[in-house]
Order: C-alpha cells, then structure tokens, then sequence
C-alpha cells in the first residue's frame, strides 16, 4: 500500500504547537524529527554521549513533522487545514510532499524505535530489538507497521500506565480504535483475560491481530474491523480508547452499556485545550472521573459507573 507523506517543516522552539495542529490533522499518523536538543536526549534516553556524526550534523533549528496519509485521502485538503491553522498561530512552515510504501515507513521507523519501559511492570519491545533489562517485566513484543501506535507516545504510557493499575486477574477488556493492539495486548499480558479490539481501519486491525500472534495472544486478543455499534456485543470489565477528544465526546454516550457493573473505561488522546470538554462530556454521560492523569499536554481519565467513586485522584 502507498501512502502520502507530507512533510512539515517549522521552526524547533514551535514545534510543539505545531504537533498539536498536526494532531488534529492526522491524528493516527505521523512523527517528528527534533534535533534541537540531540546531546541531552541521547543521555536521557539511552545515556550515552557518544552519537553518530551524521546526527550531530543535522539542523538543529527546525524540526520536521512527518504525517501519513492514504492515498484515498485528499492530500490538498489537509494542506489548506494546515496552512490556516499554522498561520493562525503565527508559525513559520514549508511543506514538501512524497509517495512511500508500508515497507519504506516500517524501515525508516526501526532506527528511531527502541525498547521502553512502562510503568512498574511492562516493557514495549519492537520486534527487530533484544530487551536485556528487567526480567520481571512483562514483555510486550510488537511491530507497529503502517498502524503507527509503538507505544512510547504519552497518550499511550498513560493508557499503558493506568491498564497497570486497573486490570485485574480475568478482567475482560474492549479496546476501541486498536490501532496496533498495543493497549488490548497490555491488558492479556497484565494478568487479564479475554481482549477484544475494534478499528475502522482494515490495515490496523491486520497489524494488531499480527501483533497478538507476535505475543503468544490469538487465542485471547480478537480484532474487528468496524465500529463500535456494528462489531461490539456483551459488556466489559475494562474499556480503553486511546484516540482523540471529539470521537471520545461522541463514544461517552454508548460507554455505559458496554461496562460491567463496577468496570472501568480509561480514555486518552486528549489535548490541553479540549480536556475540560472531554471532562464535562464524560460526567454528563453519568460516568464518574475515577482518575485524572497528564503528562506533557496530554490528559488521560478513568471513569466509572459506580454510584461511589472513593478513589477519585488527580495526577499531573
């Protein structure tokens, strides 16, 4: 398969805000290439000070924002979204604009992926690495291919994180937009029992059921492809949904029915700017906000049917 990589670049202390708008561009696919402070995030990273010289001599002024999407998908659109809103807030862009195939993208990302440790219990192992750390970790073997979702991003630790707190010995999980069925195989992994994932997107739900195999889950981790109403039946201990505010607001009104009594849904992929809103949408949908997590501009929440909450934190 061939997709459009659209390539944004921007000044590096701009980076940020430029992401945030890219996120809500093409929220499923896209990273970026940030040099500014290469030194100091090798060591805090891998801690070591000796990096490669074509790195060193990489422009350390601007960063450069990758985004993926399929060809069915209108390229030109994106652009003028991109422009008004770069524009708006004042950022300096150039854009440039490719065709690559799924091969192309997996091959670029393996340099750039490397083992991560989550939380107290997990660690995220891409398939082509050795992890030599930690034996008491779980490992969570995985081959993000063209579905993106590698697990290190914050939206997904904090899922990843809060799945470590909540997930009890058989507990039932339902993953909504699986993307690469990195939360749903956490929840196996973790000591939970059956998982299921739903994805809108053929080539994710084909990458999550590849990554459940890669893990020794196929018989415990199921996919679909399609939405929430034309796959999912029954209810779940666990409900997780790490994809954005506005498909979060919509699926907070079908969440209810789909938890056990006393079950949890963790949602995450939520931007500083829409958390108050996503907040509201939750309560107002009869749900309780057992936890509330943050982490860079990123915020995650565990709410609740239960009449009582006594566990209500805040965490930032």
């Amino acid at each position: 398969m061939e997709w459009t990589e659209l390539c944004v670049r921007v000044p590096s202390a701009q980076t940020e805000a430029a992401a945030n708008i890219a996120t809500m561009t093409v929220p499923y696919g896209f990273y970026i290439e940030d040099y500014s402070d290469l030194e100091a995030g090798a060591w805090e990273v891998a801690h070591i000070d000796l990096i490669d010289e074509d790195l060193l001599k990489r422009d350390r002024t601007t960063s450069v924002i990758h985004l993926y999407l399929a060809t069915d998908e209108n390229a030109a659109e994106a652009i003028a979204f991109l422009t008004e809103h770069l524009r708006a807030a004042g950022i300096e862009f150039s854009f440039d604009t490719s065709r690559v195939r799924d091969s192309d993208w997996a091959d670029n990302w393996k340099q750039y992926f490397k083992c991560t440790e989550i939380g107290q219990r997990l660690v995220i192992r891409p398939s082509w690495e050795t992890y030599e750390g930690d034996p008491s970790r779980k490992i969570l073997s995985i081959d993000p291919g063209a579905a993106f979702g590698t697990g290190t991003h914050a939206t997904t630790s904090l899922c990843l994180e809060l799945l470590e707190q909540y997930v009890k010995p058989g507990d039932t999980t339902l993953d909504i937009g699986a993307g690469s069925g990195i939360l749903s195989i956490a929840a196996a992994l973790l000591g939970g029992g059956q998982a299921t994932g739903v994805d809108i997107d053929p080539q994710a739900v084909k990458t999550a059921r590849e990554n459940a195999a890669l893990n020794g889950l196929s018989e415990r981790v199921r996919y679909f492809e399609g939405n929430l109403a034309d796959e999912v039946e029954g209810t779940y201990d666990i409900v997780c949904a790490n994809i954005v505010a506005d498909a979060i607001i919509a699926l907070s009104r079908d969440v209810p029915r789909y938890l056990k009594p006393g079950g949890y849904f963790i949602c995450s992929g939520i931007i500083d700017s829409r958390a108050p809103e996503v907040e509201a949408a939750l309560v107002e949908c009869g749900l309780k906000i057992a936890e509330h997590c943050s982490r860079e501009c990123w915020h995650a929440y565990i709410t609740t049917r239960r009449e009582l909450c006594s566990n209500l934190k805040n965490k930032n």
